[in-house]
């Protein structure tokens, strides 16, 4: 496995950049990350959106389409939707993510 970097702005606006993993997802690298705001209550089981991210347009074009259960999560979200969201359980780390730039949804309750 190899390791990326990714870029992602903490809910109250820090940067933070950090190495992670290929093969995990997003969620649980920006959780061992120490990126504030990603709760993951379900522990990546998509019934919960408190993962909620907001990637940088020029990065969705590398990521597979939000399935039909991300899509209603995503709905239910305590942020509304933009054009760039995604719940981080559901992208899996790969080396064309490298250098990632998503923020956190600014509430997740």
């Amino acid at each position: 496995m190899s390791t990326i970097t990714l870029n992602l702005i903490d809910y109250d606006g820090t940067p933070r950049s950090f190495s992670a993993r290929t093969g995990r997802s997003l969620m649980k690298a920006s959780l061992d990350g120490g990126v504030d705001g990603v709760s993951a209550d379900c522990g990546g089981c998509l019934t919960c959106a408190t993962c909620h991210v907001i990637l940088a347009p020029e990065w969705l074009s590398k990521l597979p389409p939000r399935s039909a259960d991300e899509e209603a999560m995503l709905d239910m979200a305590a942020h509304p939707r933009e054009a760039g969201s995604r719940l981080s359980c559901q992208i899996e780390l790969t080396p064309e993510l490298d250098g990632l730039v998503a923020r956190v949804a600014p509430t997740q309750y």
